[in-house]
């Protein structure tokens, strides 16, 4: 999703910003990379990853314990997109809730909404259910999201604006389903603003928006002080980073399933071993960061060497 739809940045400004990191950590492997190079938040979370797991393999340390967390198997939610129909969405939802997944969450947009989430209430009375909009909707919707709240769902994700902060809090005051931040979680100061407003009452916490595990991890620890639940979202992403949000996920206040998803989900490989999965009760277990070095070899299209 590069580009104005999500963030500014693209394939190719992360991998021309990926070369002024790797540049800057050569010169100096204890330089502070959010003073040093503001946004270029994909990359940063990139080089970030690179840089502890470098230093946890030489310690001997597993991801999980260097967080301050204690281990456990991290519950797995799907994300499944808009159709053409609700038929298709049904069978859709159906097939993953088979598959052991713990939540569901659909995409919605003005014109899909309640038809879809309707039909999957009535074919999965049960399901753990949550709608991302993406910020799709306005303040104007608001007897809308009224309505939604008889579909007795687990949070409306974004539904407003990235900066709408003082309409959310409108929001979350009218409506009984928990406002979820997305979009609008992208610092620690849009994160202080919403605590501020009541906005929400949980937040959405992405490694890679947030420039790295290391901010990952101070905003969850700032929105358990203030009484926000949080759970970790993602892209999706190749293995690297979702072992990642993996482990992020241990954390005490990720109280949500996760976004991450088993490997084949998404992609027909991944350049981690094992591959990702969950287990038959819908679960993911914390693993170690291992790379394949042939498949790098195989789908590498490009290489840059900083000495």
């Amino acid at each position: 999703m590069a580009g104005a739809f999500y963030s500014s940045e693209t394939p190719e400004s992360t991998w021309a910003a990926l070369g002024a990191l790797a540049r800057a950590v050569v010169r100096d492997p204890q330089v502070d990379l959010d003073s040093a190079f503001p946004g270029e938040a994909f990359a940063k979370a990139g080089m970030v990853g690179a840089l502890v797991n470098h230093g946890l393999r030489v310690s001997g340390t597993a991801l999980f314990e260097w967080l301050g967390a204690v281990y456990r198997k991290v519950p797995s939610g799907v994300a499944i997109g808009i159709f053409d129909t609700t038929d298709e969405l049904v069978e859709r939802v159906g097939r993953f809730v088979a598959q052991g997944y713990r939540r569901v969450k659909v995409k919605i947009q003005p014109g899909w909404d309640l038809e879809p989430l309707s039909r999957i209430r009535e074919k999965f009375p049960d399901v753990p259910l949550m709608v991302d909009a993406n910020a799709a909707y306005t303040i104007a919707d608001l007897p809308l999201f009224r309505e939604m709240d008889r579909f007795r769902l687990m949070m409306y994700e974004q539904p407003l604006g990235r900066h709408d902060f003082e309409q959310l809090a409108e929001l979350s005051r009218t409506v009984s389903t928990p406002i979820c931040a997305d979009e609008s979680a992208e610092s620690m100061e849009t994160l202080e603003r919403m605590i501020a407003l009541k906005s929400v009452k949980i937040v959405n916490v992405k490694i890679q928006r947030v420039g790295g595990i290391r901010n990952a991890k101070r905003m969850h620890d700032r929105a358990q002080e203030a009484g926000l639940a949080c759970w970790v979202g993602t892209m999706p992403e190749l293995g690297i980073a979702s072992v990642e949000a993996v482990h992020l996920g241990t954390l005490p206040n990720f109280v949500y399933p996760t976004d991450v998803e088993a490997s084949a989900r998404w992609y027909t490989d991944d350049i981690v071993e094992p591959l990702l999965d969950i287990d038959a009760e819908g679960y993911l277990t914390p693993q170690p960061l291992r790379v394949s070095e042939a498949k790098i070899e195989r789908y590498r299209i490009k290489r840059a060497e900083f000495r």
